[in-house]
Order: structure tokens, then C-alpha cells, then sequence
């Protein structure tokens, strides 16, 4: 009779994104997602290669997550950039993460429906790709300086956010 897993890919993604909030990707190792699951290590490498496919699959429930609060949305440009500017602030390693290499495309090109059908309703079919790229960028460079700490000018920064987005709905209408 074959001895009972002790543990789950999904526990061990569960901790894993514990263990990257609390200590950052240098934090993430199978030794630390082991003794959270309260495996050895090698008991891992049952659920996933090797350290490189830890953080893949990591990344993949990171973006899944955001993918589920993005559609569930209003519709509206505004709510989509919020829902996005929340679930980053909550998540700030795993939003990093989620722009590393080690994020999968195809997890990518999920999160990206909602962005694109909000810019194809705004722009047309045509430029919808352009548009959501410009407003992606923007938002994601915002709450990647937001996250670094790196507005130090003082000033209101969710005034400024909303600034930012009603420049983004005036550009894009």
C-alpha cells in the first residue's frame, strides 16, 4: 500500500504565497514551503521540480487571483485600475512576482481579458491593444512606485492615483 501524500500542490502553493509576502522571493524556498506544510524537503519535489517551478507555479496562482478580482469588476475603467491598485497593495510580493520571468504567459494573457475588453469598449477593436498596454503601464508603474516607497514628495498618493486615472479615462475617450 502506497504511503498517504502529507501534502498538496495547492498547500504547498498556499504557503509559498505566504512565505513571499513575509519574506520577499529570496524567502521562497523549498526548505522554508517544506517546514510550512510540515513535509521534509524532498518530499516536495513530488508536487514540483525544482525551486525555478515553485516560484512558476506561485506566480500562476498570484496572476489567477488577480485574473478572478479583475472580472469580477464593475466594467468600468475605474473600478478595473482599483480592483487591480488593491489586490497589489494586498499582495505586493506576489504583484512583483507576477512581472518576473517567472510568471507564465498563458497566466498572462488571462489577466489580460478584462484590460482588453475594457479597452476595446473604449477605443474600438483596433487600438484596444495599444490602449490597454498604455494603461497596463501606467497602473502598474504606479503601484510599483507606490509599493517602493518611491513617492517621497508628500501629497495625497490615492488623490494622485485618481488624478492619474481620470487622465487615463481623458486619453482614452
Amino acid at each position: 500500500m502506497p504511503t498517504p501524500e502529507k501534502t498538496s500542490l495547492s498547500q504547498i502553493v498556499a504557503a509559498g504565497r505566504e512565505l513571499l509576502e513575509t519574506g520577499g522571493q529570496q524567502g521562497l524556498t523549498m526548505q522554508s514551503v517544506a517546514n510550512r506544510v510540515g513535509v521534509r524537503a524532498p518530499s516536495l519535489y513530488k508536487h514540483v521540480d525544482n525551486r525555478d517551478a515553485l516560484l512558476a507555479a506561485v506566480a500562476e496562482a498570484t496572476v489567477a487571483d488577480m485574473t478572478t478580482h479583475l472580472e469580477a469588476a464593475d466594467g468600468t475603467l475605474e473600478d478595473l485600475a482599483h480592483c487591480y491598485r488593491r489586490h497589489a497593495l494586498k499582495w505586493p510580493e506576489g504583484f512583483r512576482l507576477m512581472h518576473s520571468p517567472h510568471a507564465p504567459p498563458e497566466a498572462l494573457a488571462r489577466l489580460a481579458g478584462p484590460v482588453l475588453r475594457i479597452a476595446g469598449e473604449l477605443v474600438g477593436e483596433q487600438e484596444a491593444l495599444e490602449a490597454a498596454r498604455m494603461l497596463t503601464a501606467w497602473v502598474t508603474g504606479f503601484i510599483a512606485m507606490e509599493i517602493n516607497g518611491a513617492f517621497r514628495l508628500g501629497g495625497d498618493i490615492d488623490r494622485a492615483f485618481e488624478y492619474g486615472l481620470s487622465g487615463m479615462r481623458r486619453a482614452l475617450t
